[in-house]
């Protein structure tokens, strides 16, 4: 058996279950939902075994008092292959009145149902994602998200990870099944998760009939647009100038099934109080769950990232997007984006629920990037109305550079691989 390592996430689960009667933990397929939520669970129900699936497929539509046999918390594992599970345990909640009962995982969402109950109240949703650096011990962890936060003025740090490494963490991702192989098989996983997505699960995920074929296009050409504003007619121009014609309709139903399937998970706009009328751009930026679909699903390789700066610089992003996403969630926040009608860019705003904001520019290096960045950051911070929301707590460029430092106007250069939550 190998080794666990721990998860952010965990810390959240735990609080869940001390207050909420179940708990949704939701995420792409082997990002480590299953392993994490045993952890927590007395009993396994593993749906996605076809014997195990058709008996309490039974006991669900009959109601039968065995679904919910066995010693409390009950894991569901795949649990939207039997969405009737949500309102039995939404009763179930009801009837006992008691926390912690049962814990849901599920690489797809369900198939959608007006009739059923929101579960507010006695359920609680979770995101898992693949592993952050920190996670997967590829970062020092020398500067901390949430220190920040709270104020941190003095930060430094070491990166250890040079341009060679951080392709090769870029296209081996966050796949918690591979952090003790090998570099060369480890570097398989992403492919290996591509060609499963799109060979079964595009086609399982609800009623919808999908070619593998043009899924695959489609996969790819989002991918050639990764840490983008691409339109979604730019993509279908993407796809259309390597295959067939595509009616917007089909792409919109491939892109739903890979929404559905967590694989792709775009960055929502921020619309802070700005100081003067500016008409902000809501077109999402485009992201993966993990910087390696990308890579993947375009057949590229460290090598391919080294020769290839600007697609390095790209997926880079992707990474380190993620990265934000986890440790931010943990601290209760949310990542956005800003890009407003003159131009200006700022890669990721980070806001947790009390207010407190704080925004981060992504460079994969370079003195004159990076002053780029420090110049987007204090543009932002300048049309911010801070009689009506608070300043940023910190304003950070996150670099594949080797040093973490404070610069005299008071914005954080810090290495991804240096970061924690």
């Amino acid at each position: 058996m190998k080794q666990y390592l721990p998860r952010l996430l965990e810390v959240n689960i735990e609080e869940k279950m001390i207050t909420k009667g179940c708990v949704v933990i939701e995420g792409p397929k082997w990002c480590g939902k299953s392993t994490t939520s045993k952890r927590f669970a007395e009993t396994v129900v593993e749906l996605q075994k076809p014997n195990i699936f058709r008996q309490y497929k039974t006991f669900a539509d009959m109601g039968d008092e065995n679904l919910f046999r066995g010693k409390r918390p009950i894991m569901f594992d795949e649990w939207q292959k039997i969405p009737e599970l949500w309102d039995h345990i939404r009763a179930d909640i009801d009837d006992g009145g008691k926390r912690g009962q049962f814990i849901l995982t599920g690489s797809a969402k369900p198939v959608e149902d007006k009739e059923r109950h929101s579960g507010t109240g006695r359920i609680a949703k979770l995101v898992m994602r693949t592993m952050s650096l920190w996670e997967s011990g590829d970062s020092t962890g020398e500067v901390s998200l949430t220190k920040l936060f709270e104020g941190m003025n003095d930060i430094s740090g070491k990166n250890g990870l040079d341009l060679n490494r951080l392709a090769f963490l870029v296209c081996r991702g966050g796949w918690p099944g591979v952090m003790f192989d090998k570099d060369k098989i480890a570097l398989r996983a992403a492919f290996d998760y591509v060609n499963v997505l799109l060979d079964e699960d595009i086609a399982k995920v609800d009623d919808i009939k999908r070619n593998p074929a043009r899924a695959r296009a489609i996969l790819r050409a989002y991918a050639r647009n990764i840490s983008t504003p691409a339109k979604m007619s730019t993509i279908q121009r993407d796809v259309e100038a390597n295959d067939n014609a595509l009616d917007p309709k089909t792409l919109d139903s491939y892109i739903n099934g890979f929404k559905k399937l967590f694989v792709i998970e775009d960055i929502e706009a921020w619309s802070p109080s700005l100081r003067s009328k500016t008409a902000i751009r809501t077109t999402n930026t485009r992201q993966f769950a993990d910087p390696s679909i990308a890579t993947a699903v375009m057949g590229i390789t460290p090598d391919d990232l080294i020769g290839d700066l600007r697609t390095f610089g790209l997926v880079f992003e992707s990474m380190a997007i993620r990265d934000l996403r986890v440790y931010a969630e943990s601290m209760d926040g949310i990542v956005y984006q800003y890009h407003d009608a003159n131009g200006l860019e700022v890669d990721a705003v980070i806001r947790l629920n009390n207010g407190r904001w704080g925004a981060a520019e992504v460079k994969l290096g370079g003195d004159e990037y990076i002053e780029d960045a420090v110049k987007n950051l204090l543009a932002l911070k300048a049309k911010v109305n801070t009689e009506k929301m608070k300043e940023p707590v910190f304003l950070m460029v996150l670099t594949g550079t080797q040093y973490a430092y404070r610069r005299p106007d008071g914005v954080f250069v810090v290495p991804l691989g240096c970061l924690r939550n």
